[in-house]
Formats: structure tokens, sequence, C-alpha cells
């Protein structure tokens, strides 16, 4: 059958996204792909200076992804499909282009791990992400902020003739377009996927971008094993340190078994320069996935849960009890994730990758000789898709970058349409329409015309602007009408603080704080006590924007969403302040719906136990609750049980190591609240 692209709709238990976090992200997440200096000091010289450039100060502009629950009722995603004869893949534009499917007609086999669920959790950089299939991770490190987001998608002529199915977007962390390209040559086992990040500025940005595969773990003996043509590779731990180790085998065990692993781990394999750059799962039988790419693709990757009970409680959490579990095979630019590298002005960087199934001998392939292994993987790579036919099929892709949609599919947001205004960039392939530009790009279409700043009205935070230099050169020198001036200063401070002219970002703010609504900017001017150490100033500044919000409309769904953001933030740390009076009448006032959610349920615990009450908390504890927005490597849940349990094994007196033993021993934690990604202690 001829290749074809068409339009679906997906039906899966699933929750909704809910609304953004209406505060502005002025801080990154605790992204835990960190490594101190001293250990990035022992790095080889080029992943040093990668490691060290351009981290994230914050993650503005873009807004935080927190509203989502875990009560799954049957949900309709959007969903694109591309088939040949051999090949059928599904694609959610809606959701970050993520292919969600990869079925191999001829033997029925689905090629990657396909989450029968969509639920959130907080993995993404900005929160919400999804497990699952294969994703495109771009912007910095860790899983990108387009998870859950939207992304153009178009039908375009393909290099054999045939159509292809075109994402495209403005990644906003880095103010870099990007585009992917899906096809399946006809008669083709392999999914073909070209992928372009173009750099349209004046200076050079970082770059960030890994293809990251879900694939079915397999029960043990000998369950999944995932080859690469490496014999050493960089094992990061959740206890945040990056040591080089040997492949298969380190520490007693051959790790490129994912449960052979205890702990979640990420193992970067050292593919020789020289060497063809690809990565398989494959099963008992010797049959899986290959991922292959051309050269510019470096890096690849073994993500695994472990065996231990916090990352099955994860597996869980991410999908469903008795869903088979998962492991990761990802392709990047650099060795590792800690990475970011150098884009320079008006260039792009490009590369073609290629999905597809993998039979080798099983005997060789899960041998006790791992080089015979590896080349068994390779070779039979080679017979089924070789190294020159991939550099080709780049070669005749690339001018087809260029090639103009025929037929959009589905859309994403309005901000390239909003840089393509201001600067006249020329992207031939991804057109950012001005058809695109919406109500959040208003203002800043209204400031690039008249130089007059426009607010939205009331008295809630503006949806996230652009904070570039050049944006922030237009806010410092626009006009504004008197009851629209608070709105312009705190959009300057908020532009300041992004470009790390902290100083400044208070000044604006402070000025803001006089003219209008205080409580935007009295957070703002909070968060930059924290971040100070100032840590009775930013509580009293905490607590006097959630006062200041609640003047708000209280049965207003915007208003109870910057209440419950103000609050999330203001109880821990006015409890780390040593005022758990305060914190206790911050969740009093908060609706009974929203104090009865899990976070908030914890944070009563917390706060229970901060007002002596130890037997009050424990209750809150055994009666159960789920976070839904639990990130990635918290410990939060963890440490509040052990408290408790510390202080009830201690009773009058001081917490002593004999009773933190014999809380661990009497008060063992909860399967239902062990998320635990690194050993104890």
């Amino acid at each position: 059958m001829p290749t074809t692209v068409r339009r679906t709709v997906l039906t899966l238990p699933g929750v909704p996204l809910g609304p953004g976090n209406p505060l502005p992200a002025l801080r990154p997440r605790d992204e835990a792909h960190r490594i101190d200096d001293r250990e990035r000091a022992a790095l080889p010289s080029d992943m040093r200076r990668q490691v060290g450039w351009e981290p994230l100060r914050s993650l503005l502009p873009v807004r935080i992804r927190d509203g989502y629950d875990r009560d799954r009722h049957l949900t309709d995603l959007e969903a694109i499909v591309i088939e040949n004869d051999r090949l059928r893949a599904t694609v959610l534009p809606g959701l970050g282009g993520r292919v969600h499917s990869l079925h191999h007609k001829p033997s029925g086999r689905e090629l990657l791990y396909r989450n029968p669920v969509f639920q959130p959790a907080n993995f993404a950089l900005n929160g919400a992400w999804f497990s699952g299939g294969i994703e495109w991770n771009i912007g910095a490190t860790g899983h990108t902020v387009l998870s859950c987001a939207p992304l153009h998608a178009a039908r375009v002529h393909a290099p054999d003739g045939g159509e292809m199915l075109r994402l495209w977007e403005w990644e906003r962390l880095r103010d870099t377009p990007f585009q992917v390209d899906l096809w399946l040559p006809e008669g083709s086992d392999f999914l073909h996927v070209g992928v372009r990040i173009r750099n349209p500025h004046d200076r050079p940005v970082p770059v960030y971008w890994w293809s990251n595969t879900a694939v079915p773990e397999g029960p043990s003996s000998p369950g999944t094993r995932i080859l690469a043509p490496a014999d050493e590779a960089w094992q990061f731990g959740y206890e945040r340190s990056l040591r080089r180790v040997p492949v298969p085998e380190w520490d007693g065990a051959d790790r490129t078994y994912p449960l052979r692993s205890e702990y979640p781990a990420d193992f970067f394999y050292e593919v020789a320069a020289a060497d063809r750059r690809w990565i398989a799962a494959l099963d008992a039988d010797g049959q899986g996935l290959v991922q292959t790419s051309t050269g510019r693709l470096r890096g690849r990757k073994l993500f695994v849960w472990g065996s231990g009970r916090g990352g099955r409680r994860w597996q869980e959490w991410l999908t469903e009890p008795g869903t088979g579990g998962y492991a990761e095979m990802q392709a990047g630019l650099a060795r590792t994730q800690l990475e970011h590298v150098r884009l320079d002005a008006e260039a792009e960087f490009s590369w073609l990758e290629a999905y597809g199934p993998l039979s080798a001998d099983p005997v060789a392939v899960h041998g006790d000789d791992w080089g015979t292994a590896r080349a068994a993987a390779g070779s039979q790579l080679e017979a089924a898709l070789p190294a020159r036919a991939v550099e080709d099929a780049y070669a005749l892709w690339l001018p087809y970058a260029d090639h103009e949609p025929k037929e959009t599919l589905a859309t994403g947001s309005g901000w390239g349409a909003l840089e393509v205004a201001r600067a006249g960039y020329e992207l031939p392939g991804t057109p950012f329409d001005a058809s695109t530009l919406g109500e959040e790009q208003r203002p800043w279409m209204e400031l690039l015309r008249t130089g007059i700043y426009r607010g939205v009205q009331g008295d809630l935070p503006p949806a996230p602007g652009p904070v570039s230099p050049e944006w922030r050169d237009m806010l410092e020198t626009a006009e504004a009408a008197p009851s629209e001036r608070h709105e312009l200063e705190h959009r300057l401070g908020v532009a300041q603080w992004a470009a790390g002219d902290r100083a400044q970002a208070v000044l604006s703010w402070e000025r803001s704080v006089q003219r209008g609504p205080k409580w935007p900017s009295l957070y703002c001017l909070a968060v930059a006590d924290q971040e100070s150490d100032h840590t009775e100033r930013a509580a009293e500044r905490y607590l006097s924007a959630f006062e200041d919000a609640r003047t708000g409309e209280p049965d207003s769904a915007a208003w109870t969403a910057v209440t419950t953001a103000l609050a999330r933030e203001t109880v821990p740390l006015l409890l780390e302040a040593g005022r758990p009076g305060d914190a206790r009448r911050v969740l009093e006032a908060l609706r009974p719906a929203v104090r009865h959610t899990g976070r908030f349920r914890l944070l009563e615990a917390q706060t229970l136990l901060a007002e002596g009450d130890s037997g009050a908390a424990r209750a809150v504890l055994d009666e159960g609750f789920a976070v839904p927005d639990l990130r990635e490597g918290e410990e939060t849940l963890e440490n509040t049980w052990c408290a408790v349990a510390e202080r009830l094994t201690a009773g009058d007196g001081p917490v002593t190591e004999e009773a933190r033993a014999r809380a661990r021993a009497e008060h063992p934690l909860p399967g239902r609240y062990d998320f635990r990604m690194r050993p104890h202690g």
C-alpha cells in the first residue's frame, strides 16, 4: 500500500491537564540531573565545558503545568496515523508530537511501550509529562516543556514521492524553532525521522536534544537486554553522582538488563567516534526495536527504573497496576543529558533517525560475551538497514526540510508567529503564520506595533510573555496608561529576572506593588527573598501575597487556581520559618475541595507535626492520599513519614539515633508512599 497520513482519534482512560499555574516560573524546577563542581572538574574537557554552559536560571517564559489529578475517565486524544504496508505509527500532535505506537504489521508486534492510559506526572521541566512511546526532548536538561503542549502539524511531500508528517514549534526556553519530519518509505520496515533545530538569532544559543523511546523491559530471566556499541558508560544515579563504569557488568551485575539494577539510574554509553550510532532493546527471543541515526546524534543512553520497590511504585504511578514495566533507550546531541551544545548564530543542526524491528540470535544476544552480543545485534542492523542507506536517506530528506506544508493537520501556539512578526525571520518549511496569533500574544503585538503596553483586564497575572533581550528593551521604553503601569512594571521585573538582573527586577516589582494589585509582585519579591536566604521576610511576603489574593472572586475557578498556587508555596516557607500557626491559617482559608487534595493533605500532616501533634499527623498519613504532582526524585513523602514516626517513637524525649533506628523498624514506609529513587540515607 502507498504511504498514507491521516487524522484519527485515540480514546484512552485519562485526565484533563487542568489550568496552568498562574504564578511566573521564576525558578527552575528541582532537576535531578545535576552534579557538584568537584565532580564536574574531573570530567573530560569537552564534557566539563558543556555541563557548565548556560544552565537554566528560571523556567521563564513558560507556565508550570500542575492542574491535573488522578481521577481518570475515557478521554479523546487527537492523533495522526502514518502507515505503509509494513508499519503503522500513531502520533499525538497535541501532546508534544509523541509517537504513541509503532506497530509492525508482518509480525503483529508493538515495538514500543504503549501506555494504556494518559496520566500526567511531575517529570517535565514545567511539570506535566507522561510515559510511553517516543518523545522529542528539546530545550534544556530534562523532559521538554512541550511534553503536554500542542505542536503544529501538516502533511508534506516526502523524499520518495509519498507523504510525510511534519511537526514544528517555537521552543521558548531557548527561543529556537525546530521541526520533526516523519515518513515511511514504501516497503520499509523503518520509520524515518528527520530533525532540524535552527538558531535564527545573531548570537549563539545552548541546545539540548534527546529522543526518548520507551520499550517493554520484559520479565526477568533473561528479560529485555539493551545493546549499544560501547564498552564503557557514564552512570548517573539519583545520589547525583556521575561516574565512568564498564559495560555490561558493574558492581556485581549486568546493567544492560534493566531489572538487574535496584534503583533508577542512567547509563550514557561511550560510543567511539568511528562507530555507527545505534541502540537496541531485544527480548528473550532476540526480537525488539532498534534506533539508529546519522552521526550528529552522538549520544546513547539507557534509563532503568530498577527492581526496587520505589522504582516499581513509580511505574504503577505513571500507568496502572498490572501493566508491564518499561525502560528507556535514548539518543542525544551530547554524551550525557547534563550537557548543552553550542549552536552558532544563524546556524542549524539536522540529522536523520530510523526506528524499526530487529531480530538477532537470542543465544548470541544474551550470551556472556558482550562483544559477541553487540556484534550480533550490529550485524543484523546492518543487514536490515545499512549505515549507507541512513546517510543516503538523510541526503535525500534535507532539501525537503524546506518544502512548505500542503495541508494543516493540527495547530500549535502563536509564539513563533510573534517572533517572526518581531524579527522578520525567514524559516522555510516551518511557517509560523499570523493566523495562529491569539489572545496571549495580543499585548505583545500591540507593544510591537505602537510601543504602548496595554495589558489584560482584571487583577490576575497575565499569561507568560517573552523575556528575550529584544522584548526586555521594548518593555524598558514602553508607554502605558496609569491604570496599566503596575502590570508593565511587573512584566519588566519578570524579564529582568530572566536575564539575571535580580536587583533591577526587585526595583520593578517594588514599583508595581505601589501602583496596583499587590499580590503578583509581592509573590515575586517573596521568591527573590527566598533565593537570597531571607527566610523570614520571604515568609512574610508570601503570606501577604496570599492574603491580598484572597480579596479576589472566591467562587472563580481562576482565583481558586491563584490562591491554590500561592498556598502551595506559602505553607512550606511558613513552616521553615517556624510559623506553624500562620501555616494553619493559610490551610484553613482554602476551599474544602482544595484542602482535601493530596498535596494539601501532605502539608496538613507537616503542619500538625510542626504544631507538636504527631499523633494527628500520623492519622492523616494513615488515612492515605495521593499527591498528583509529586516531583521526580521528591522525597517529601518519605521524609514526612519518617519524621512523624521518629517523633512518635521518641515520645517526649529527644530523637536519638536509637529512636530513628526503632522508628524505621517499627514504622516501615508504606508501599503507597515509597517513591524512593536512591538508597536510604
